[in-house]
Order: structure tokens, then sequence, then C-alpha cells
């Protein structure tokens, strides 16, 4: 990233510092219940950041979790906390538009908390775009792609209910990929679940299954095989994220591609999992990696290893999606998609006008910074008391 602060207007690089950050803990009813391994929620829960600049701009980022500290180890409460006492102290005063030298003030303020920085970080993004007039994928090289293809998720565990919605998916040409959350239940319940799905959306739609870590070793080889039988196109994080040996040993067995998630949180991981030859594809995400910059570094490992890239998610409203699709509108390839569904999930999104879903694509914001705008009453609303 050039140094951008040396070549602007002395006044505008003077306006470009973060002068105050703001952090709120928000908590959003979802449309129903989703269920994954080891949890399930009815609302979703973000800390939704604001930066001001000494211009007067905000910016806005944000940090999704999943049933508290149980898909990593941060929660809303731990976001908050580490941002307020520990990483707005290393920004404040600090030039906005060094990003790099920014990330390397969070690192050194904080150990992982990636989605603290990740929320910090697009909030700067945002903020400096806003100033320029340019989207944050400008940042980042540029875009290489207007729409994205994007999947929706079944996971209330209702095989009749998750029919139902699929076909309402289709036929308002939302999505026709749908990725199936297993692993909550036992195997053979969850595979009888998976052939009532594949049966009923035959020939109409692609099904992917995350099990998200739930399986040993001997139980996913004895799945896979059946998972192929059904049109299974893809197997996300079916072993724990630890045991990459495991993943390494199934993938020589497999029949259907394997992607890694929870395994890859750094570019340091994901080079361990690409020399184990322990994944077809790679699950990216901003909570995991700690922002844009760091998102980019996993995926250039991947890119250059040779493993697919897929654009993960973790319910984000409109904000932390825009965030995601700044950088995946900008890769080289994305030849799996993504699956930023989040807002369509929600009872309420929390932007004045959310992202646009059609012809089953998501299509990124094209306005200056993330694209997209905070509502302050749905803020106030939401926010938790």
């Amino acid at each position: 990233m050039p140094d951008t602060h040396a070549v602007l207007p002395a006044d505008l690089a003077r306006d470009l510092t973060v002068a105050a950050i703001e952090a709120t803990i928000v908590d959003v009813p979802t449309l129903r219940r989703h269920k994954l391994s080891s949890l399930s929620v009815t609302a979703q829960s973000y800390v939704i950041v604001t930066i001001r600049l000494g211009n007067g701009v905000e910016g806005i980022g944000e940090a999704a979790t999943l049933g508290g500290p149980r898909w990593s180890e941060e929660s809303v409460e731990s976001i908050k906390a580490t941002i307020d006492a520990h990483l707005a102290p290393a920004l404040i005063g600090a030039p906005a538009e060094r990003f790099q030298a920014a990330r390397a003030r969070m690192d050194g303020a904080a150990k992982r908390n990636n989605a603290a920085k990740g929320a910090l970080e697009s909030a700067l993004f945002d903020a400096v775009g806003k100033t320029l007039g340019v989207p944050a994928a400008q940042f980042l090289g540029g875009v290489v792609r207007d729409r994205i293809p994007v999947l929706w998720t079944l996971a209330s565990g209702d095989p009749a209910q998750e029919i139902d919605e699929a076909e309402q998916k289709l036929a308002r040409r939302l999505h026709e990929t749908f990725k199936v959350k297993i692993g909550a239940e036992s195997v053979a319940s969850d595979l009888a679940r998976l052939r009532r799905l594949a049966v009923a959306l035959e020939g109409r739609a692609r099904l992917i299954v995350d099990a998200n870590q739930a399986w040993d070793e001997p139980t996913a080889l004895a799945a896979l095989p059946v998972l192929a039988e059904l049109g299974v196109t893809l197997v996300e994080q079916p072993l724990p994220a630890w045991n990459i040996a495991g993943m390494a040993r199934l993938r020589t067995r497999a029949t259907v591609p394997l992607m890694a998630d929870e395994s890859v949180f750094s570019a340091h991981e994901m080079a361990d999992v690409a020399r184990a030859g322990a994944a077809d594809v790679v699950s990216l995400k901003l909570v995991k990696h700690g922002g844009l910059l760091a998102t980019r570094d996993v995926a250039a490992v991947a890119e250059a290893a040779g493993i697919g890239i897929y654009g993960g998610c973790l319910l984000e409203s409109s904000i932390g999606a825009a965030a995601h699709l700044a950088v995946f509108a900008g890769l080289p390839s994305l030849a799996w998609g993504c699956e930023h569904f989040g807002p369509q999930i929600l009872t309420e999104d929390l932007v004045t006008e959310p992202l646009r879903f059609a012809d089953f694509h998501i299509h990124p914001p094209t306005g200056p910074g993330l694209g997209v705008t905070l509502d302050p009453d749905k803020l106030r609303r939401f926010a938790r008391r």
C-alpha cells in the first residue's frame, strides 16, 4: 500500500488522523433459528465500530460472532472491551490512511483478537474512502468482478422447513446453491435429512455441507461416499481445526472436495494447510484473518498453492458483508463464490440501503468507502442496554 500520507495536501493529511473511536454492541433477531454443530442462535450479535477522522468524516466497521466465544475465542463483550481499552488508544492520533501501519499498531497492542481488528480496519478503509470519494476496493487494487455468486445456508435442522425455504429462494432467483449445516445430530439423521433435500432439489440446486468440526476421522471416512452419492459438491471442515494431518489423510480418499475454515485463521496456517495437502478450498473471513489486508494475505497464499477460494461469512449485516465484498471483488479468482446471505436472515438490516441480491448473485456496492450507510435509528434500537 503506497504511503498516501506523503502525497496528500498537508491540510487533508492532518484531517485524516483518527480523532475518535466508538464501539457499540448490538443484538439483531434472525428470521429463524440458525443451528450449527455446537450452537444455535435466534439473534445475531455484532460490535459496530465508528471511527471519526479529524476532518469529521466517519467510517464504520463490524465484528460478528456466533453464540458468544464458542465459534472462536472472541465474544462481542470481549471485542468491545479490547477495542475500548487497547486497540482504540493505539489508533487515536494515527494517520488513518496508513493501513499497514495501523495494522502493525493493533498487532502491537493485542495478540489475535482478529474480529476486533477487522472491524477497526474496515472502518479505516471506509473513512478514508469516503474522504477521497473512492470505494474501499480501490485501496486493494480495484475490482475484477461486479457481482459474485452467493449461496444460502439451510440451518434450522428441519428438512421440511428447509425444503420450503430453498424453494422460496429458487423461485425469487436469490440462491441456487445451498450450504447445509450438519453435525448437531447423528450422522444417520444428518444423511437422512440431506437425502430429503437432495431428492426435493435434484437438478435445480447445488448442495454443499458444513460439519463445523463435528466429526472424527472414521466418521468422516464413512460419510463422505454417501455425500458424494447424494451429489454434495463440497464438504467444509469435517474434522477439528487442529487435525491438519487427518484432513490430509481424508483428502487422499475423498471423492468430494474438502474446504478448510476453522483450520485457517492466519497466512501461516494457510501455508501449513497447503504444505500438508489438507484442503482443496479455503473459506475466507475477515473475523478470522483480522481485516481486509490480512484476508488478502491468506488468499494470496492459497492462490499460490492452487487452493480454491470461497468467500465465507459469520452472518454479517450489510456492513460486515460490504467489507468482505471489497476484498472478494478484487481477488484474481473466486471460483466457489461467497455466502454473504447474512443481511437477508436478519429481521432488519443495520444500514439505510441493504446490499442487492439478484439473479443468484450479490452485487458489491459501488459508493465511496464500504458503500453502505449506517442507520442511526436502528443502531439505537438494537444497541444492548
